[in-house]
């Protein structure tokens, strides 16, 4: 089994731990107490400043960590999703590992679905099934 990274287990355990509601919550409770502290300050460009800077600090490294997981995720996805199609009697193995594609080979095979579906939406109309393979 592959080693994980420090900054992976990081991330996904900053990430969990950050999507929870509890964390929302206290956000929440900071920026009540700053909206509250206020006319306390007088709303100088100090107070503003303090809200500013914190919130542009968090939110651009959450964007790594939220990015991190994400792609990670989605790899897992993909993975997931070529098993299947390979483990599937019927299914088309070029089908695998789309996500790598260029857009032209992306736009051809997404054209050819479109088209496959739209066939079995008009016969499907006509009362037929639309299930099976509608190959030959």
């Amino acid at each position: 089994m592959q080693q994980t990274s420090w900054y992976s287990k990081f991330a996904k355990k900053a990430s969990h731990f950050c999507g929870r509601p509890r964390i929302f919550t206290i956000a929440v409770a900071i920026i009540a107490v700053w909206i509250v502290t206020g006319p306390i300050f007088g709303f100088s460009d100090t107070w503003q400043l303090v809200i500013n800077t914190g919130t542009t600090i968090i939110t651009f490294l959450m964007v790594f960590l939220i990015q991190n997981t994400q792609n990670r995720d989605t790899q897992a996805i993909q993975v997931k999703l070529d098993e299947l199609i390979r483990a599937t009697k019927g299914a088309h193995n070029a089908l695998l590992d789309l996500e790598e594609l260029e857009e032209e080979t992306l736009d051809a095979f997404r054209l050819k679905y479109q088209a496959l579906a739209a066939a079995a939406r008009t016969e499907l109309s006509h009362g037929a099934k639309d299930t099976g393979t509608p190959e030959p």
